[in-house]
């Protein structure tokens, strides 16, 4: 069989190519096969950088997007067809993409922490508050870093480099520079907490971390190792709601921002929650899209109630 892949834009000068897989037929030949055939001609075109479309049955439908994992007759692809190629750019892989972004705060928080003469002019001893933030925030990211390498497992495995700036931007800005230097501040130094508040923020935040960790490896435990079998998430909080790892890391974030206090806090949460609101009706509109047996009491995020 012959495959012409031809180029999104028509400026390109390395396209079209045609790969011949004779003798294999379209039911032997699988999307990744055409990806690799791809590479071997144009080495800079490595199989994570590419995106491979038909066009839809109709004029006005959008292109279909080739799966890694399906073969052309799945497409309905026959002898001299054509698939459109478009060059993703440089890639990265999503897990150093994670440790990136989670990094950030991890060396951040500690630096205006410590270095208080270099950010504030002056020293002065922390209060209680931006003592205990500060182990907040370290151990949640160390957890987020540990999940990274040893839990998650990506459906996809890259993305492009470009993202890493804009994904890393909402970590290290507004959960980085925003928290550290308005919460560790001299200001902030006599700030006078309860106990009662103090102990009950840390147990909530406790609380709510482990929460996060468990939905974490109930993702895990879905899908084998070098596989992207997708199933329905079920037991400790995806009974209520598609994306309780969401859930459970605003929590999260509420006991930080009650114990500090600081809009700084509130804005972060504000974003991040919105943010993460946002993913989660994504992802429970794609749950019911693709299984046609997905609980329908079940919320996206928020219990009962979104």
């Amino acid at each position: 069989m012959k495959l012409i892949i031809k180029p999104r834009s028509p400026k390109s000068r390395k396209f079209p190519i045609t790969l011949d897989f004779a003798p294999r037929t379209p039911d032997e030949i699988r999307v990744e096969d055409v990806k690799n055939a791809i590479a071997k001609k144009l080495p800079q075109f490595y199989p994570d950088r590419q995106r491979l479309t038909v066009d839809g049955p109709t004029a006005t439908d959008k292109p279909v997007g080739l799966e890694v994992g399906k073969t052309l007759a799945d497409y309905n692809l026959k002898d001299g067809d054509a698939v459109t190629f478009k060059d993703l750019g440089p890639q990265i892989s999503w897990r150093t993409v994670f440790l990136v972004e989670y990094g950030g705060p991890l060396v951040i928080h500690p630096i205006f922490y410590y270095l208080q003469q270099f950010w504030y002019g002056k020293t002065f001893e922390h209060s209680q508050m931006q003592t205990v933030t500060l182990w907040m925030v370290l151990l949640h990211f160390l957890k987020r870093e540990y999940e990274t390498v040893f839990v998650h497992r990506f459906s996809h495995g890259t993305m492009p480099l470009r993202n890493l700036f804009k994904n890393s931007a909402h970590y290290h800005i507004l959960s980085g520079f925003n928290l550290a230097y308005f919460v560790y501040g001299p200001w902030n130094a006599t700030a006078e907490r309860s106990d009662l508040l103090v102990y009950g923020c840390i147990a909530l935040f406790a609380f709510a971390e482990l929460s996060n960790y468990a939905t974490h490896v109930t993702l895990r435990n879905l899908r084998p190792p070098g596989t992207r079998i997708r199933k329905i998430p079920r037991g400790y909080g995806f009974n209520l709601v598609s994306c309780p790892n969401y859930f459970f890391e605003t929590i999260a974030w509420i006991a930080v921002a009650l114990l500090t206090q600081s809009w700084a806090t509130y804005l972060f949460l504000a974003v991040a929650t919105g943010q993460m609101y946002i993913w989660a009706v994504q992802k429970h509109k794609n749950y019911r899209k693709e299984f046609s047996d997905y609980p329908r009491g079940r919320k996206a995020m928020f219990p009962f109630i979104a």
